[in-house]
């Protein structure tokens, strides 16, 4: 840990005792170094298993290379280093990781998450998750950027992050779900940094969104002195309890007139808009007031209830949507303590025009078909390979509301998957930061989800200590990682926020979210539950709307 950051650790947790917010200033940053990295030294360099708390029979660097790229408009030189983290169970992948080095570091170091099943290096001259598209990306403001395959390589032929083959060996799914990956990539980045730089150091971050977004509060839930700060955006952190409403939803969409094709989607969501839009005072195709958003499908139901073309909703389709936009409740206990899932806002504002994230273009089926939703992808390859390990099975014969000989195991996975520890103290106390995003329309990751999982820290910890080291935004008309053509593509510096925060203690004051699709659209980002009301002025700019609960 950090100096500054112990300074920070001791003020917070006087917070935490006393209820105040009151936290003690950091020295500021020192200026980017003219550090250069010794790529040559890194080549072929062992790394030991003693430099990883978890177990591991060490790694080596595959190769270091000097790479200069064009970000953000900048020209960047670096050293890109590819490494192998070597498994303990001769029969379980390895784990596959890269580190980029910038000359002129920061002495600052970020480590990006995943995408769905991962199995594949992120992309380490990216952006944070809803990141600024008008600022330089991290490894362009020198950070050292790291990240890894989470302990498995995907299958060429797969759809991205849509492999689950891994699944069957405990060691690589404990790598995936429980996060050890995370840990053992950490360990062995900061050693290559040490060793590069002959320093460590000073702060050290993780950004990650859906999967990713999980991995960040596992980081913060399992290892809270690993991290500085953190940003988790649309975080899948209940994933074995999503993954049970997909399968229930697999089943509903996968009944005869069921599945509402794109046209019937499109009808849905400009009638959802239609209805709601000017809740918020300003009608922008934007639905800022998601909870007072009160639309019913049955508004669009054919005469008689069948299927009478694109022009409305049959009874089944109704009932499909409805399912998809309400909790689903297992009647059934599980380890992890889950009891439902709470849906996904498809009649609060969700953008049908990315098919692929929510209902897909087709119904489900077995073989699943590729054009089908992505959740629905995703549960047939977890029936597969996490749950049945048996690659035959038919995923729509497994009903998760009465899994049979299936519950034990289901149970078991719920430990690994749900990483639902809402304690978030020791990281408080550590000096660490977190900052919450999620999109009020995600087509994928319900932001119900992360309201609720927002709402347990709060209640356990109480409202002033929360505060203290946790923000958490809901930013209206976004949706699952500004896929597609949201209403609202969210644009926000969260990383200099965090990072002046976790320096200086300063937590983000009047934050301003743009619309990176739509010119120079801003609105005020509200700290949950309060959301953007338009008050007067030009509808385009944040200071025509206020923060209002």
């Amino acid at each position: 840990m950090s100096a500054t950051r112990v300074k920070g650790a001791i003020a917070l947790a006087m917070a935490l005792v006393l209820g105040t917010t009151g936290l003690g200033s950091r020295p500021a940053a020192a200026e980017p170094s003219s550090m250069t990295p010794d790529c040559a030294g890194l080549a072929g360099l062992r790394i030991p298993a003693s430099v990883m708390s978890l177990p591991t029979t060490g790694g080596r660097v595959e190769s270091a290379s000097e790479t200069t790229s064009v970000l953000s408009g900048q020209t960047v030189e670096y050293c890109h280093v590819d490494a192998d983290l070597f498994p303990v169970n001769p029969a379980a992948p390895d784990i596959k990781m890269s580190v980029d080095l910038p000359r002129g570091w920061n002495r600052k170091a970020l480590m990006f998450g995943g995408g769905g099943f991962d199995g594949i290096v992120p992309d380490l001259t990216a952006n944070v998750p809803f990141g600024p598209v008008d600022q330089p990306v991290p490894l362009a403001r020198h950070y050292a950027t790291f990240a890894s395959d989470s302990g498995h390589q995907q299958d060429p032929a797969a759809t991205p992050s849509l492999d689950g083959t891994f699944g069957v060996n405990d060691e690589a799914l404990t790598n995936f779900a429980a996060g050890d990956a995370l840990k053992k990539t950490r360990d062995a980045s900061l050693f290559l940094i040490r060793h590069a730089y002959r320093a460590a150091p000073a702060e050290v971050y993780f950004a990650g969104g859906s999967t990713g977004g999980r991995e960040a509060l596992i980081v913060a839930q399992r290892w809270p002195t690993a991290f500085d700060g953190v940003i988790s955006a649309y975080p899948a952190w209940n994933n074995l309890s999503e993954i049970l409403d997909l399968g229930y939803l697999a089943q509903i969409l996968s009944r005869p007139g069921a599945f509402p094709e794109p046209a019937k989607q499109s009808l849905l969501y400009t009638s959802v808009v239609h209805a709601c839009d000017d809740l918020d005072g300003v009608a922008d195709n934007v639905i800022s007031n998601p909870s007072g958003c009160h639309f019913d499908p049955h508004s669009l139901r054919c005469p008689g209830g069948a299927d009478t073309g694109p022009a409305c909703l049959s009874d089944a389709q109704i009932d499909a949507v409805t399912a998809m936009s309400s909790p689903f409740r297992w009647p059934y206990p599980v380890a992890s303590g889950e009891t439902q899932y709470p849906g996904f806002p498809f009649l609060s504002g969700a953008d049908m025009r990315t098919p692929f994230l929510g209902f897909g273009t087709a119904a489900p089926a077995n073989p699943m078909p590729v054009t089908s939703g992505y959740g629905m992808q995703y549960w047939a390859q977890w029936v597969k390979h996490f749950l049945t390990r048996d690659p035959g099975y038919n995923p729509l014969d497994l009903d998760p509301g009465n899994p049979g000989k299936w519950l034990g195991r289901i149970s078991h996975l719920s430990t690994i998957e749900d990483r639902n520890n809402a304690d978030l103290r020791p990281f408080a106390r550590a000096g660490g930061k977190l900052i919450l995003l999620h999109g009020a329309a995600d087509e994928l990751v319900s932001p119900y989800s992360t309201s609720d999982y927002y709402s347990r820290v709060r209640t356990l910890l109480g409202p002033r200590p929360t505060d203290a080291f946790m923000r958490y935004y809901v930013v209206p008309g976004s949706n699952h990682a500004n896929s597609g053509t949201p209403a609202f593509a969210a644009s926000w510096d969260s990383l200099s926020a965090l990072d002046q925060w976790v320096r200086s203690g300063q937590s983000p004051a009047n934050p301003v979210v743009a619309d990176a699709n739509h010119g120079n659209r801003t609105r005020p980002l509200c700290a949950y539950p309060q959301w953007p009301k338009y008050q007067a002025g030009d509808p385009d700019s944040a200071s025509s709307f206020v923060c209002t609960r």
